[in-house]
């Protein structure tokens, strides 16, 4: 059997192979956070296109840490059903679901709402400077962390993913580059990562034991003084007893740089994360071809593999994958005259 389409286990989830759809904002829901048609179809296709593991889109544990007003939310009980009416489809079809809980933090385009971060330091000259969090504001997002779990655990979520990459609140406060404060919050590594730290303690209390908690980090900061995969694995290794089961991982936008990519570029990140934490990983960026996907999994290089783009492109590549890697994949019994 190939690597790809063989099963893994974590927790009590068991996942039918190795490919994720990772989060990608769909930007189509209403004002106020709710899921509704659009998102119904955009996943259960990916179900029955033969995705093991479906992570929803960004979604805000505050109105203001949307990443923008169109984002999905979860900082309210009315928003739990539509969620839960397609968690169940995808379900159906075989795949396990999770949603990424995120704050948008300094990069929120939510104008209604002053932005927050860990200093009052803008992205760039494009976004407004932030209010620099208190130890109330701090305690007050941890808090809505908490709750968001819990309301995924109402919808039928099988995991979360705490959203700590790519320039969010975790990932500012995670980042020296981001993070200028002078209290126990800032300076040091484990200072930085405090924040993350009372997060997963807080979640903790309300997201059933058996459920896997991944964490999503940004591997690479791109810039002189800032985080680098082997200072990630520090980081990790010191948070992975608070619940950690799987770590996503990808790279930049923490702060305004131009960025190198190519097929599989944070597959090297990755692979340094799983060797110095002895952590199941996921990668991706750019993997389109089920041959490199393979290779990957084979060489121990991660455990799973994510493809974003591609996935849009092609709600149906797993299927396709199979048939290049010689898999016999059974196929959903109202397409098998098309296998």
């Amino acid at each position: 059997m190939t690597k790809l389409f063989s099963r893994f286990s974590l927790k009590g989830m068991e996942l039918k192979n190795r490919i994720v759809m990772p989060p990608m904002c769909m930007y189509s829901a209403d004002n106020d956070g709710m899921a509704n048609d659009w998102h119904f179809i955009h996943y259960a296709t990916r179900a029955v296109g033969g995705v093991g593991l479906i992570i929803f889109e960004a979604t805000g544990v505050e109105n203001r840490g949307r990443i923008s007003d169109r984002d999905l939310g979860l900082w309210k009980d009315e928003q739990v059903d539509g969620l839960r009416r397609a968690v169940k489809a995808c379900q159906e079809q075989g795949a396990k679901v999770g949603i990424q809980l995120g704050h948008a933090g300094r990069k929120s385009e939510v104008l209604a709402e002053a932005s927050i971060a860990p200093s009052p330091i803008a992205f760039s000259e494009q976004y407004r400077v932030p209010l620099e969090m208190t130890k109330e504001d701090i305690k007050t997002v941890e808090a809505a962390f908490r709750e968001a779990a819990r309301r995924a655990d109402e919808a039928g979520f099988d995991t979360i993913e705490i959203h700590a990459a790519h320039g969010y609140l975790i990932s500012e406060f995670l980042s020296p580059l981001t993070n200028k404060r002078t209290d126990e919050y800032g300076g040091s590594e484990e200072n930085r990562s405090r924040f993350l730290r009372e997060i997963l303690q807080e979640i903790k209390t309300v997201w059933p034991k058996e459920k896997p908690i991944i964490v999503r980090v940004s591997a690479e900061d791109y810039a002189e003084g800032g985080n680098h995969d082997s200072d990630m694995a520090s980081i990790l290794n010191a948070l992975k007893e608070e619940g950690i089961d799987l770590v996503n991982v990808s790279s930049g936008a923490v702060v305004n740089v131009i960025m190198k990519v190519y097929p599989g570029y944070q597959t090297k990140f990755a692979e340094t994360i799983k060797k110095l934490t002895n952590m199941s990983v996921i990668t991706g960026g750019l993997v389109t071809s089920p041959l490199m996907a393979e290779e990957i999994l084979q060489n121990g290089r991660a455990d799973f593999i994510f493809l974003g783009r591609e996935l849009l492109r092609n709600p149906y590549w797993p299927l396709q994958a199979a048939k290049e890697l010689k898999e016999d994949l059974e196929w959903p019994v109202q397409y098998a005259r098309a296998k």
